[in-house]
């Protein structure tokens, strides 16, 4: 008989978590290159031959951005919210320019606090999946991106002119309220049929002052306690529905709740409160 496979230390699946996350990140890079090349070729205000030429440094351009990215870069410990931001124009640039959505944005104040690193980078891949999801809709034609800072939060305010049916969880929304609640923020959407839909967005720019250690709280479900479980031995979420009988989306809520009631911003960070 073959002796059992040794099993992974905490180290090593958070390591691979981060990896696996790195790559969603990634992914979402991709479909925003593909979005503003598919942009350019569709273009009205270009002939083929410009069209192609576009589209062409587009990909080139995010070639290159993407082989050049490290974490370090990410990962700076502080990044002004002026320079945060212009790098989400440039991100989104492709797509105001060459698309049918026209994206206005309202800088934030200079003077405002600079934001840590992996906000900023969460900060921008949230606003970016938001844009990508109002124009997938299609109706939307414009879109507002609006950044501030009160000295404790940044307050992101994302406003469209589309049918106003968006609500929170929508296939195309879900994604974007987990990954807020990732970072510990808030989301609010209104939408008004027939005006379009605003979200506002608010992410604390400091760690919680206290992290009780999650297994201790009286403040989780029995439910809860499972899923917790499950995601310290390193189990993924398909994984954790099979073994609970539910679905992959009731288990992604119950950690939603866990990372937001523990101030964790990831499941990383979520085990290894429970160490």
């Amino acid at each position: 008989m073959d002796p059992d496979p040794p099993v992974p230390s905490p180290e090593a699946r958070a390591a691979v978590r981060q990896h696996a996350q790195s790559l969603a990140e990634q992914a979402d890079r991709y479909m925003l290159a593909l979005e503003a090349v598919v942009a350019a070729l569709r273009s009205k205000h270009l002939d083929d031959h410009a069209a192609r030429a576009q589209a062409i440094e587009i990909a080139s351009a995010e070639l290159v951005r993407l082989r050049t990215a490290t974490d370090e870069r990410r990962t700076a410990l502080i990044e002004p919210v002026t320079s945060a931001f212009s790098r989400l124009r440039t991100d989104l640039r492709p797509l105001a320019r060459f698309g049918d959505l026209d994206v206005q944005f309202v800088e934030p104040p200079a003077t405002g606090r600079g934001l840590p690193g992996d906000i900023a980078h969460e900060a921008r891949a949230i606003v970016r999946s938001a844009v990508l999801a109002l124009a997938e809709g299609g109706s939307a034609r414009r879109v507002r991106v609006q950044w501030d800072c009160d000295g404790l939060h940044l307050l992101i305010e994302i406003r469209d002119d589309g049918a106003g049916e968006l609500r929170a969880h929508d296939d195309a929304m879900r994604p974007i309220g987990e990954r807020v609640r990732s970072v510990r923020g808030s989301l609010e959407l209104e939408s008004t049929s027939g005006w379009g839909s605003n979200l506002s967005i608010r992410i604390p720019l400091d760690p919680p002052a206290t992290a009780a250690r999650v297994d201790d709280s009286e403040d989780l479900t029995p439910r809860e306690r499972e899923v917790l479980r499950l995601v310290a031995s390193g189990a993924p979420n398909a994984e954790i529905a099979g073994q609970l009988g539910v679905t992959v989306n009731t288990v992604k809520y119950h950690v939603g709740n866990l990372l937001r009631k523990h101030g964790a911003r990831s499941r990383s960070a979520l085990v290894a409160l429970t160490r």
